[in-house]
């Protein structure tokens, strides 16, 4: 579990440094980033990293496919961490009818 946290943290600082990296280099009209690596940094687990790149850097907010495409990559990524840390919620009226049997 550590080493995912540890994970987690190294990929999103990547990211936040990769966005301000890009943002510097296209003030001076250098070689830049691929936005397809933006985007896979994000996809890869770097979608929080990117997030806040993007808007501290102020780099990409206007390009729609990062505008709301890192957003949705991190609600997709939150809603899987959902699922697998509650695999088994509760289902329906199955779960209020033993609710009901438990308390008179």
């Amino acid at each position: 579990m550590h080493l995912l946290l540890y994970y987690f943290l190294a990929i999103n600082l990547i990211a936040f440094i990769l966005y301000g990296i890009d943002k510097l280099k296209a003030r001076k009209n250098l070689w830049r980033i691929p936005e397809s690596t933006l985007l896979l940094i994000a996809v890869i687990g770097g979608s929080i990293g990117a997030w806040l790149g993007m808007y501290v850097w102020h780099h990409k907010t206007m390009h729609l496919k990062f505008k709301y495409g890192v957003p949705a990559i991190l609600a997709l990524q939150i809603a899987i961490w959902v699922y697998m840390t509650y695999p088994n919620p509760p289902q329906g009226r199955e779960s209020l009818d033993s609710k009901e049997t438990l308390c008179p």
